[in-house]
């Protein structure tokens, strides 16, 4: 039996796994670590299996993650997700739809400083649920809502999701932000667009609210929200000119959170316990992922798969652009079944290369995946956005809250083919902030 196909056996293996609802981090690493023993000797893969934690702990660029998680929790348990949706609906109050529209736009104000589309979604669901409800919205279009708002947490920079990416495709952490930024504003736009088909096709889901405020009162909302303004400017800023790296400018977002949080009162000792433990947790769960995902990358390039690929295609000859649009269904498909973590770290080594002989930029291809991966967060039958919703919101039904996500579906299925047919979208703002080399 060759090498080939053990490792076409092993994802086959991988995927009954999966579907018979094995948790994904223990999937990856079974498969990996017997697939792995099977082909070199189970010395080896033991070997690895000891390597691997050594050698993510030394992996310097892997401490951003941990820090971008605390500074988001820090945010959340400090008040700056209130005074954010407070702000926001001081934009938007006077339009029909106003709630709808601040719930989108401070979720993706929030997801600029959590980099979790969970975390999110979660917080604005305490947050924006009870005032959507108090205005008389739809259960379903406030769910829907948020939920897609929420997925926002994972494009908007910074997004773990495209760290993780970047040390898998071995590229720039920066030049990933930069590339997100364009299609997290074009999305967070299309979201908001979403809105209008329902009020004209589902009025009775979209009260006329008669709320006013003077634009004294407006600007002094939108000012109280100055904090997540620092964040931006200290992470991001920070980065693109040249005063930390992204680590550091990780670190200086996660104390900065935290003094500001202190100095304003709206974080106290318990708030600041609660932060870290919540880190440690949500830490553990990725890293553990994480782990296992490295583990099962050593059998995949032991078996040689992507190199079968890209000969599968060259031989079937299909074009770069459909090769895309098939990728693309492909994950559409994959993530009715697999959360966002493993999607990523299952794949990229499989396709990765694939990509690249294509002529596709990674970096763009990183982008792409993210918003495919929010797609996932939103979609049935997974739809790990949905799930969180309906734990904290048990007398919605599931049917209600799909129903409600229906109508935003179509918005990042437009944005992947715009950046297909444009790709500067997503590169024209990364040459320009991390030039190339």
């Amino acid at each position: 039996m060759s090498v080939q196909t053990i490792g076409l056996l092993g994802m086959a293996a991988l995927i009954v796994l999966i579907f018979l609802r094995v948790p994904v981090a223990m999937a990856m690493g079974l498969v990996g670590f017997f697939g792995y023993a099977f082909v070199n000797g189970f010395a080896n893969a033991t070997t690895i299996l000891g390597q691997v934690p050594f050698d993510m702990a030394g992996n310097y660029t892997l401490v951003q993650i941990p820090l971008f998680i605390i500074m988001g929790d820090l945010a959340m348990h400090s008040g700056m997700s209130a005074k954010l949706f407070a702000a926001a609906r001081a934009v938007f109050i006077g339009v029909r739809g106003a709630q709808v529209f601040a719930t989108i736009g401070a979720c993706a104000a929030f997801g600029s400083v959590s980099g979790s589309s969970v975390a999110t979604a979660a917080t604005m669901t305490r947050i924006a649920m009870p005032e959507m409800r108090r205005a008389g919205y739809d259960d379903r279009l406030s769910t829907g809502s948020i939920a897609s708002g929420g997925s926002l947490g994972i494009l908007i920079p910074p997004s773990i999701p495209l760290v993780i990416y970047a040390i898998i495709a071995e590229q720039s952490v920066p030049k990933l932000y930069a590339a997100a930024i364009i299609p997290g504003f074009i999305l967070t736009a299309f979201y908001m667009l979403s809105v209008i088909p329902v009020m004209l096709w589902r009025p009775s889901w979209v009260p006329v609210e008669h709320d006013r405020m003077s634009w004294p009162a407006r600007l002094k909302a939108v000012a109280e929200a100055w904090q997540i303004l620092v964040l931006l400017i200290l992470v991001l800023g920070g980065m693109y000119a040249g005063w930390f790296t992204a680590t550091e400018a990780a670190a200086v977002g996660a104390f900065a959170a935290w003094a500001m949080g202190v100095i304003s009162g709206g974080l106290g000792w318990k708030g600041t316990v609660e932060s870290f433990s919540d880190t440690i947790k949500t830490t553990c769960m990725l890293f553990t992922i994480v782990f296992s995902a490295v583990v099962l990358t050593y059998f995949v390039v032991l078996t040689q798969i992507p190199v079968v690929l890209v000969s599968w295609i060259k031989e079937w000859n299909i074009g770069p652009s459909m090769l895309m649009f098939l990728m693309m269904v492909f994950y559409v498909i994959l993530g009715c079944f697999l959360e966002a973590f493993g999607m990523l770290l299952i794949t990229v080594p499989v396709f990765l290369p694939v990509v690249v002989q294509s002529g596709f930029d990674p970096v763009w291809f990183g982008v792409m995946l993210v918003i495919v991966i929010e797609l996932g967060l939103i979609h049935p039958p997974v739809g790990m956005n949905i799930f969180v919703m309906q734990a904290q919101l048990p007398e919605v039904p599931i049917t209600q809250l799909y129903q409600g996500i229906l109508p935003f579906l179509p918005a990042p299925m437009i944005l992947l083919v715009l950046l297909i047919w444009f790709p500067e979208l997503a590169m024209w703002l990364a040459n320009i902030l991390v030039p190339p080399r």
